[in-house]
């Protein structure tokens, strides 16, 4: 049944990827960033239909895949390009408008909720992370700033071929697409992890775990300027409960040290059931 729901999600994910690309920035001339943008600019330039060009810009970026994360992710991610190259090719969707900033923002919302349904489903539609990883081995930069200056470079190019006006509403795509990649693969409930330096660790400990359900682990640390030892608290919540959080601690020991960091994901643990019912 997981596998199932795995692969349904995937179809969701190129179908929705389809409509973006058709339905609003196809019909506006723009593009996305990414190999789906470089896609998008030979397909431009050249007047070559785009499923094609996405199909054989992306293999080799699949293949890496292979190599570096493994078979079940090669396969997932070919079953998905070559699905979205023949939406593109025989699926007709309907222009959904030819207002320039809807087409923008909402044809990155529909590419992006595809894109990120992919990534969840455990292959990709865009072989642009495969080739930022693989960059970021190689040289000191990471592969956030890889990903940038790829895009920096891609809208460059667009705003020269294309048009300035087409290239900033391409970017606009872009930023609405990563956002919404972002809200799918992280959601509302973003986790934080958050460690507290207290003179009252039992106390806190305890709230949270009556008045939030979470799991506390406590350990000993020592200051690095009194050398003194003492207790300090970690714990995972989501972030609509840093507020709440806070609001504990503060009640307890309004001179607590609180240190919050994001977390990208978690496994096992009291984060996602309650400790106490």
């Amino acid at each position: 049944m997981k596998h199932l729901l795995k692969w349904l999600t995937l179809a969701v994910g190129v179908v929705l990827s389809a409509m973006g690309l058709e339905s609003f920035l196809l019909p506006n001339h723009f593009i996305d960033g990414g190999i789906t943008g470089i896609s998008m600019l030979i397909s431009r330039y050249f007047e070559i239909p785009l499923a094609p060009i996405l199909v054989l810009v992306n293999v080799p970026f699949v293949v890496l895949g292979y190599r570096l994360i493994g078979r079940t992710f090669a396969i997932k991610s070919s079953i998905a390009i070559l699905a979205l190259a023949l939406c593109l090719a025989f699926v007709h969707y309907p222009v959904a408008t030819n207002d320039k900033l809807l087409g923008a923002v909402f044809g990155g919302f529909f590419l992006g909720a595809g894109v990120g349904l992919a990534i969840r489903a455990g292959g990709v539609l865009d072989g642009t992370e495969i080739l930022a990883l693989i960059l970021g081995q190689k040289t000191p930069a990471t592969v956030g700033e890889i990903i940038l200056f790829m895009n920096v470079v891609i809208f460059s190019i667009a705003a020269v071929l294309l048009n300035i006006e087409s290239a900033l509403y391409s970017m606009l795509t872009y930023f609405t697409a990563s956002k919404t990649i972002d809200y799918l693969l992280h959601g509302i409930e973003a986790y934080n992890a958050v460690l507290v330096v207290t003179k009252n660790p039992n106390g806190i400990r305890m709230a949270i775990l009556e008045q939030l359900g979470r799991g506390v682990t406590s350990f000993i640390a020592k200051g690095g300027y009194s050398q003194a030892d003492s207790e300090v608290l970690f714990c995972v919540v989501t972030r609509l409960e840093i507020t709440k959080l806070e609001s504990i601690i503060t009640s307890i020991d309004a001179n607590a040290f609180v240190v919050t960091l994001p977390v990208l994901d978690t496994q096992g643990g009291v984060v996602k059931r309650r400790a106490f019912h």
